[in-house]
């Protein structure tokens, strides 16, 4: 057999190689989605009062299309889905997208496997702008979106101190890091002063939103959150081509026409607005971020074109099922579902740094 054959030969194979990967991520993308839909209605399911897995899609299928579906709706069950259920299980979904899909950019982005909304303080800043409504009463809005209100700003002021202390020295990963980390612990200390001096019963208000609940969803919550995080998955997708080059360093990015320190600048921007939309209206959830990203790469490889939707979708699916838990194990006390995320996230990431052997990176 001849050179150009051989060279002919591997050419082909290689190329039957690539062929199958990248099918074999597709695939991965296509089958999560019924999957999330799946347990949409499984979540929306179990609960205190449990409701067959067809009355769910029923009463869905009857308000989405009156004139084809006929009859009343089905009474206690149909409040059941609608008031309380469903859109506490979708905003679940949204949140799950959010940072899964926030946690997967920010680690290439930062070059940094253990990189997270958490980690850079932007959930601890939402924090203390809830403690700060919660247990002093002070905040730029007023009413019902005080909380929520400083919560998001100040996620978005965590975000802006990163952006202009790190741009100093270039806005290189390792200051976005430093400053997020530093930003991380100021934030806590400033929430743990301002609970000190506050009553027993304001106090345990801010603590258990810290945790993160669903609880509190409604129609109305989910009509402000669905058009950002969409906006936000859009962006992220569209600069995902960008990410992957960014991925063999950013001299090589460079030197392909990549803006590095502008492309990193914008993905954290719409990141923390995105984060901070949800977290917002959520409280703290942890390990959303961290986990899924790196449960994603372990299946498809670092492909950020698909990494980051998948990331999404498997963080809508870890979330709805830990919600799922914090409402039926202790039925009917209902958990925050922040702590269900941390109970199940930490023997899950101690699992994926074993499956992996060398580490993170």
């Amino acid at each position: 057999m001849s050179n150009v054959e051989v060279l002919n030969t591997r050419s082909l194979h290689l190329k039957e190689v690539y062929n199958k990967h990248r099918f074999k991520k597709r695939l991965f993308v296509i089958i999560l989605i019924p999957i999330v839909i799946l347990l949409i209605g499984l979540a929306v399911a179990f609960g205190s009062a449990d409701i067959s897995f067809t009355d769910v899609y029923k009463a869905i299928f009857r308000r989405i299309v009156p004139s084809l579906a006929g009859g009343a709706d089905a009474g206690h069950a149909d409040i059941i889905i609608w008031k309380l259920r469903l859109p506490r299980i979708l905003m679940g979904l949204l949140a799950g997208v959010a940072l899964g899909s926030a946690g997967a950019v920010m680690q290439v982005v930062l070059r940094n496997p253990l990189a997270d909304p958490y980690m850079l303080g932007i959930s601890s800043a939402a924090g203390f702008g809830a403690s700060l409504a919660i247990v002093l009463g002070v905040g730029v809005f007023a009413g019902p979106y005080l909380i929520i209100g400083n919560a998001f700003l100040f996620s978005l002021l965590s975000s802006a101190l990163i952006l202009a202390l790190s741009g100093r020295r270039g806005a290189s990963p390792e200051s976005m890091i430093l400053t997020g980390l530093a930003l991380l612990f100021f934030f806590q200390a400033m929430t743990t002063i301002i609970q000190y001096f506050g009553d027993s019963e304001a106090v345990k208000a801010a603590v258990f939103w810290t945790v993160g609940d669903l609880g509190k969803a409604d129609w109305s919550k989910l009509a402000i959150t669905a058009p950002l995080v969409f906006v936000g998955e859009v962006l992220l997708i569209w600069k995902s081509g960008d990410l992957n080059i960014m991925n063999t360093g950013d001299s090589s990015a460079k030197s392909l026409g990549i803006n590095v320190q502008g492309t990193r600048i914008f993905t954290m921007i719409v990141c923390t607005i995105m984060v901070a939309g949800i977290v917002s209206f959520t409280g703290t959830i942890g390990f959303i971020g961290l986990v899924s990203p790196h449960l994603v790469r372990m299946i498809i490889g670092t492909d950020n074109r698909i990494l980051v939707p998948a990331s999404g979708l498997v963080g809508a699916v870890l979330l709805v099922l830990a919600d799922t838990i914090a409402r039926t194990i202790l039925s009917p006390v209902i958990l925050p579902v922040g702590s269900v995320t941390a109970f199940l996230g930490v023997p899950l990431f101690v699992y994926l740094i074993m499956k992996r052997k060398g580490g993170l990176a």
